[in-house]
């Protein structure tokens, strides 16, 4: 077997605002192994500034993986313990290698273009005007749940904004979750949670930033609308270390980006802890382009998991790769007619 990667980089089609700046690019990997006339796709997307791989050795990571392919799959995922999102990139390859057909990694209803997943439509950082605008393009889309990024411009124009949503839509027509993406102060978080509660918020991702467990604890605790832990999940590797945090913490909700967090296996994992514990979970792609994509949505499919799910992100790019993914009234559908493009590979 032989083993290459390719760095990629993608554009955004305008510009995307989060509390941590504005993103015009999106660095991602591909991974291509080869062997007796088979090939197998992976991606490994890692996040500049939010991926806990991020780090000068990466592709020297990379290199590492592509001279030891010949090794059991089981030792090389437990050697990229600490980059998940090479972790996930070589989960892809193995699939799509083993497949009859290198992109449909999970076979099931999604694939062969007969069932849909529910999804949530996002909308970006920016002036007052710029995400009123998005929203109302959520909305005519046919989007029942919006996901409101929110903590980068004043709180008083963005409670406004949720206002005006409220002012037109029951929170029976239309499900607002926000993500805060760390930016609240914790002596300042719970008094603003209070006043989104006026608005019916189906939930907030991490108000505060990740690494304050006691404050994010006592947060949980004393919360007026549920908390999904997001970024808090990156960087435990360990099991027991995953369990004892989602004790301490007891979070309403985790959600799982398997780029950041351990890939499938690593999700899984977490998956079954947050289940054990009666946490609600859901699952969301974290900028992969459509390669990465196409293997999270299969691979979210099989759980039936009714929450909309964060996968709507694939036409946010000007270069993607081509795919069968379509977004259709709210929903990630797969086309009938595969429609795949992977000369950039």
């Amino acid at each position: 077997m032989k083993a290459a990667f390719k760095k990629y980089s993608l554009n955004f089609k305008q510009a995307s605002g989060t509390s941590r700046g504005i993103l015009k690019t999106k660095e991602t990997y591909f991974l291509k192994l080869a062997s007796a006339n088979k090939i197998g796709i992976g991606e490994c997307a890692i996040f500049r500034g939010l991926s806990i791989d991020d780090r000068p050795d990466y592709e020297d990571k990379l290199k590492w993986l592509c001279n030891h392919i010949h090794l059991d799959e089981a030792v090389l995922l437990n050697e990229l313990i600490e980059f998940p999102s090479i972790q996930f990139g070589l989960e892809q390859a193995f699939l799509s290698l083993k497949s009859s057909n290198p992109f449909k990694l999970f076979p099931s209803k999604f694939t062969e273009a007969e069932a849909a997943i529910n999804i949530n439509g996002l909308i970006w950082m920016g002036n007052e005007a710029f995400m009123n605008q998005q929203i109302q393009d959520k909305i005519e889309a046919g989007f029942s749940t919006i996901k409101m990024k929110i903590g980068a411009i004043d709180f008083e124009t963005e409670l406004k904004l949720l206002k005006s949503i409220r002012a037109s839509f029951s929170s029976e027509e239309i499900e607002l979750r926000v993500d805060a993406n760390g930016a609240f102060q914790p002596n300042e978080a719970l008094e603003k949670l209070k006043k989104l509660t006026d608005f019916e918020i189906h939930s907030i991702e991490q108000p505060i930033k990740q690494g304050q467990v006691e404050e994010m604890a006592e947060l949980c605790s004393k919360t007026p609308l549920p908390i999904a832990l997001d970024e808090e999940l990156i960087g435990v590797f360990n099991v027991t270390k995953k369990e004892k945090l989602l004790q301490i913490i007891q979070p309403q909700y985790i959600i799982l980006k398997p780029s950041l967090v351990g890939g499938i296996k690593g999700s899984e994992a977490w998956i079954r802890l947050a289940e054990k514990q009666q946490i609600g979970w859901w699952i969301t792609s974290a900028l992969e382009s459509n390669i990465g994509l196409n293997a999270i949505a299969q691979w979210t499919y099989i759980f039936r998991n009714k929450m909309p799910q964060g996968l709507g992100t694939g036409s946010l790019f000007t270069n993607n790769v081509k795919s069968p993914l379509e977004v259709k009234q709210g929903h990630l559908v797969y086309s009938k007619s595969e429609n795949w493009n992977f000369n950039i590979l």
